[in-house]
Parts: structure tokens; C-alpha cells; sequence
């Protein structure tokens, strides 16, 4: 029991550096920030581990590259909205996993959670950049790039998801 919880710690810290590695080094600079790959990892953790270790995941490897970065007024509403958007699409998935009986369903789950988790990041920066950075309506010019950014997000996770889940020992997290 003790190795499975171990083993489940490891693999969300490992995560983690995988969110922050995919939102630090690989990303497109853009008027409003910038896009990266780093929500295609938000959004594998939340299928791969779960709800809880993977939106923990998420949220503080999201969280350190935007500390990193210099961007460190966005660190509390990153984790927060990262955790968030891993949590509900892992939730999702996991609730719609037992009706799953081919891989063309698991795509079609896959794209639904990833879209859940695509929503709640734009809606969530949308409201932070508003409301606690104070940019106000000026907060709208962002939703264009979130959106791009979270339709890649969701396009990429939908292609590695089917390509990780055949790996024995990652299947055995995804479920």
C-alpha cells in the first residue's frame, strides 16, 4: 500500500515538472502573454492521475513557471485555475471512464473533459485578470489567445492521451 501512495507522489511530482517544463521552455510569445504547451499537460495529469494528484500537479508546476517567468501576480490565480481545470476534467473523465467501451469513445471523453478544463482556464483568467489584477474590461482583450491556447491544449492532450494510455504502466494510473 505504502509503494502505491509513493508511487502516486512521484508520478504527480513528476507532472508537476512536466506542467512547468511545458509552460516555461516551449511556448509562442503573443500580445496578451503567451501560448505554450502546458495545458495539454494540465490536462493529461487531471486524466492520467485523477482529480486531486493531478490537479495538485498542475496547479504548482503552472504555478512555479509563471513565479519563474516573472510573472508572479498571476502565480495564486494560476494554481488556483489550473488545479481547477485538471480537476474537472480529470473528474469527468474518470466519472464517464466506465462507459468507455472502444477507443473512439475515449477520445470523444477525452475532448469533453479537455473542453470542461479549456473553459474553466479562459472563464478563470478572465475573472482574475478582472477582478484581482484589476484590468477590468481590458481583461477581455486575453480571451482570444486563451482560447487558442486552450483549443491546442485540448487538441495535443487528445493525441498523446490515446498514445500514453497504451503504455501498461501509465494505463493503470488512467483509470
Amino acid at each position: 500500500m505504502k509503494s502505491k501512495k509513493l508511487e502516486r507522489n512521484v508520478l504527480a511530482a513528476l507532472f508537476a515538472a512536466l506542467c512547468f517544463c511545458g509552460t516555461y521552455f516551449f511556448k509562442i510569445p503573443m500580445l496578451h502573454g503567451y501560448i505554450h504547451l502546458g495545458d495539454c499537460m494540465v490536462l493529461l495529469v487531471g486524466l492520467l492521475l485523477g482529480p486531486l494528484y493531478g490537479g495538485l500537479a498542475a496547479g504548482i508546476g503552472s504555478m512555479l513557471a509563471d513565479v519563474i517567468a516573472g510573472y508572479a501576480s498571476y502565480a495564486p490565480g494560476t494554481f488556483l485555475i489550473k488545479f481547477l481545470a485538471a480537476f474537472v476534467a480529470g473528474g469527468i473523465f474518470r466519472l464517464l471512464y466506465t462507459r468507455i467501451k472502444s477507443d473512439t469513445s475515449r477520445i470523444v471523453v477525452t475532448v469533453l473533459s479537455g473542453i470542461s478544463g479549456g473553459i474553466l482556464v479562459i472563464l478563470g483568467y478572465l475573472l482574475y485578470e478582472a477582478i484581482v489584477l484589476r484590468y477590468g474590461a481590458g481583461a477581455i482583450g486575453a480571451v482570444p489567445e486563451n482560447i487558442v491556447q486552450a483549443t491546442s491544449g485540448v487538441v495535443i492532450c487528445t493525441i498523446l492521451y490515446p498514445m500514453l494510455y497504451k503504455v501498461p504502466s501509465v494505463r493503470q494510473w488512467a483509470r
